[in-house]
């Protein structure tokens, strides 16, 4: 009798290793997309304003970790910022029109700190909803991962966490502010900004300057690296205002508060924030207020309006409404930011420069 045995046709071997390889890919491609959630990496990002919205059951986040991580997300953008300024290789194109009617401008500069920003901040909190001035692009998504080390100014002023659902926070980022400016080498204006909102409100903000190396943080209620100067001139005050339209406001500014009234035309809202601070940088010039005229999109000022509240002070519509960090992208009817003066005695003055302010 012939010895049993078994044997095994090719065909069968085949089908037998491609069964075994089919196994081992879904078990493996289900690992990877389990690590990929890990850093916020399981959804595509949306084009041109946010993340992915924060789940219902997206857990807590704590606001000086989210301080920690905006401060250096804004030196890192800022790095790109002034790295693409200084190879003199912009890439500039047009996004648009502005309702004003000049070039909405973007940049390599915006484009890069963008990613640098975003990323670093979706990575550390993946269930926070950001909403960012440039196109988030999918095929460039990266981890950037927080040394999860916060600074030694920060635990200073703000010795203990803070916590607050992760559905309630709304981040704003701005890559690159004045990017006008920034195509005409004035670099002074340029600006990165981070800006964290809880329910609509906002409570931390971030100002960095990438060409001075100079960065303003705040926290409402908690504290902050920057101050208030110790006086104001409210009567005759300096007043900062858009480049492109400093002529609206001077007219209506001379008007209400006489001949003596110096008008400072300025680029970047984060610039014109810093001016009515006592900031260690000799580039920034001072004023007493803040005004501008027309629509402004709310990654442009969110931090500013963090910083001052932080500080006591005030930003507003120029009709004197406070502004609501969700929703919609942009604010309607001017702005008007002061500190240490009579906020709302100043929205009664210009009534006539609201009413421009709308149109």
């Amino acid at each position: 009798m012939a010895p049993m045995g078994i044997r095994l046709s090719p065909l069968g071997v085949a089908v037998f290793c491609l069964l075994g390889l089919g196994v081992l890919y879904h078990l493996y491609s289900g690992f990877l997309a389990g690590r990929f959630s890990l850093f916020g990496l399981g959804g595509e990002p949306s084009g041109g304003a946010a993340g992915p919205a924060a789940s219902a059951d997206g857990g807590t986040v704590d606001l000086r970790e989210m301080l920690a991580v905006s401060v250096l997300a804004a030196v890192r953008g800022g790095d790109e910022v002034r790295r693409v300024r200084e190879s003199n290789v912009l890439h500039e194109k047009s996004k648009g029109k502005t309702r004003e009617g000049a070039d909405d401008k973007m940049t390599s500069g915006d484009v890069l700190s963008n990613r640098k920003m975003f990323y670093l901040l979706k990575t550390a909190f993946p269930n926070v909803q950001i909403n960012t001035e440039e196109h988030v692009d999918a095929t460039d998504q990266e981890v950037i991962l927080w040394d999860r080390k916060i600074p030694e100014d920060i635990l200073k002023e703000i010795a203990t966490p803070q916590e607050v659902p992760a559905e309630s926070v709304t981040v704003w980022i701005d890559p690159l502010d004045a990017t006008q400016e920034y195509t005409e080498d004035l670099r002074k204006y340029v600006t990165t900004m981070v800006c964290v909102a809880v329910n609509g409100k906002p409570v931390l903000g971030v100002i960095h300057k990438p060409f001075s190396q100079y960065t303003a943080w705040a926290m409402v209620d908690r504290g902050s690296n920057v101050k208030a100067r110790t006086a104001y001139n409210e009567k005759t005050p300096r007043i900062v205002v858009s480049r492109s339209h400093s002529g609206m406001v001077k007219q209506v500014a001379l008007q209400t508060f006489g001949n003596q009234t110096t008008i400072i035309p300025a680029g970047g809202a984060g610039y014109k924030v810093l001016a009515l601070l006592d900031v260690p940088d000799k580039s920034q010039e001072r004023a007493d207020l803040y005004i501008h005229a027309t629509y402004i999109k709310k990654w442009d000022i969110c931090a500013g309006n963090a910083i001052l509240k932080a500080l006591g002070g005030h930003m507003t519509t120029l009709s004197g409404e406070e502004i609501s960090y969700t929703g919609a992208d942009g604010v309607e009817g001017g702005l008007l930011a002061s500190i240490r003066v009579n906020h709302q005695a100043l929205v009664r003055k210009l009534p006539s420069l609201e009413k421009t302010g709308h149109k």
